[in-house]
């Protein structure tokens, strides 16, 4: 599978997170903030930002004395005989809060050996799933999941994709002409959510920001039914703000 240069946006927060994690790793007696600004060379203000986001995720916990000491999360997504595990119920965890903060279904999605898979979803009576009335495999050119997911694909990857899967007209929305939808590929910035109007489901809008921890291709994506579409973009924005603690537990 090919891929495009790793983008170098949104998620510098996560390299330096990691970062923090090493640091306070090698302190089993726990370390201040200030000696992680030292080791870490980062300003204090984003450093407090990143403490506050690790401790919220169960990374890092504050000790009475006010040092950091590396938190249950990280044990449990560390050790190789639960990882998968716990790192699916993390995910699950983090989804379910995006969930019920965005009023929204939350997806994550990944592509695999060559097809579109959405590996976790958190939904509910009020909050409900995009309807699969097409296979999402054979839709990544209407969907903001398989949009998103081919972005991150070079021309090759996206081609074997689509000789694959031919490009299908599902709403009057859809685009259909490869050239078109290659483009605006190309011009996604990688700080803006992908967006779904109507393209693969009448009723149906979504957003999808990417995943990016090491080479996996994927994403995290919202959907909502259309007579929500004025929420769509905020709800966006706030998806791709809290993707750092997808791409942090992905990438532990």
């Amino acid at each position: 599978m090919a891929l495009k240069p790793e983008p170098t946006a949104p998620f510098h927060s996560v390299q330096y997170a990691l970062r923090v994690l090493e640091s306070i790793s090698k302190h089993g007696g726990g370390v201040t903030d200030a000696q992680i600004a030292r080791e870490t060379g980062l300003p204090t203000v984003h450093l407090t930002s990143l403490l506050r986001m690790l401790r919220r995720e169960g990374y890092v916990e504050e000790t009475t004395d006010g040092a950091y000491v590396i938190g249950d999360s990280l044990v449990l997504l560390g050790s190789g005989a639960t990882r998968k595990a716990a790192l699916e119920a993390k995910l699950q965890e983090t989804l379910t809060e995006l969930r019920d903060s965005l009023g929204a279904a939350v997806y994550i999605s990944r592509y695999l050996d060559g097809e579109v898979k959405i590996t976790q979803v958190a939904d509910g009576p009020r909050t409900p799933a995009v309807y699969e009335w097409v296979d999402f495999r054979s839709s990544a050119h209407a969907s903001a999941v398989g949009k998103c997911l081919l972005t991150q694909l070079d021309q090759n990857g996206r081609r074997d994709h689509l000789s694959r899967h031919k490009i299908a007209r599902l709403t009057s929305k859809t685009i259909t002409n490869e050239k078109i939808l290659f483009s605006k590929l190309d011009s996604q910035p990688a700080t803006v959510p992908v967006l779904d109007l109507q393209e693969y489901a009448v009723g149906t809008v979504c957003a999808a920001v990417p995943l990016t921890a090491g080479s996996a291709v994927g994403c995290l994506a919202l959907s909502l039914p259309l007579e929500h579409a004025h929420r769509l973009r905020a709800a966006a924005d706030t998806l791709n703000r809290r993707a750092a603690p997808v791409v942090l537990s992905l990438a532990i």
